[in-house]
């Protein structure tokens, strides 16, 4: 019979990825679900890239004080 090899405990995160919650608007979530299920995607993959192409289309406007 083969050994069970037991490694140290991964931290959370090392897959790249965290988890958190946030609070979103009904109408947002149903939008979401209805585009999830045109796509054939789940929520949270749909969530995750509109995310990266929101962060990496921002535009951050300085506020210009006289």
């Amino acid at each position: 019979m083969g050994k069970l090899i037991i490694g140290p405990q991964r931290k959370r995160g090392d897959d790249g990825y965290h988890t958190f919650s946030v609070r979103i608007k009904e109408e947002t979530v149903e939008k979401l679900d209805r585009i999830a299920k045109e796509t054939g995607r789940t929520r949270n993959n749909l969530i995750g890239l509109l995310l990266e192409y929101a962060v990496d289309n921002c535009v951050i406007e300085k506020n210009e004080e006289p």
